[in-house]
């Protein structure tokens, strides 16, 4: 098993005020993602947990390009992988943020 941590800024606070939430299931090839609001609003912070080693550099891109799109500041996000692939990881990022945002578009 391999775990994984990635730090980035974030342009603004993620809309919503949930504290939590989750979305997905772990099954052979998805993910599940739990999102809470615990950090600063310039800040975002993804924790992976995969059983699929030697993908780091994969999991940097596609959280590095999430976080530009989304901008998801203040949200601490936890991954468990069941070994997922690039655009299983960046839809369910996008669900998670979505839940904790809300009614918020």
């Amino acid at each position: 098993m391999e775990q994984l941590n990635f730090r980035n800024s974030a342009r603004a606070r993620a809309a919503g005020s949930k504290r939590q939430a989750i979305v997905g299931v772990v099954a052979s090839g998805n993910l599940e993602v739990l999102v809470e609001r615990l950090l600063p609003d310039g800040e975002c912070e993804v924790d992976v947990r995969t059983a699929v080693e030697g993908f780091s550099e994969v999991w940097q891109a596609v959280i590095a390009d999430f976080v530009e799109r989304r901008s998801p500041g203040g949200l601490r996000l936890s991954i468990n992988d069941g070994g997922a692939r690039p655009d299983t990881v960046s839809l369910r990022l996008a669900q998670a943020v979505r839940a904790i945002e809300g009614d918020q578009a």
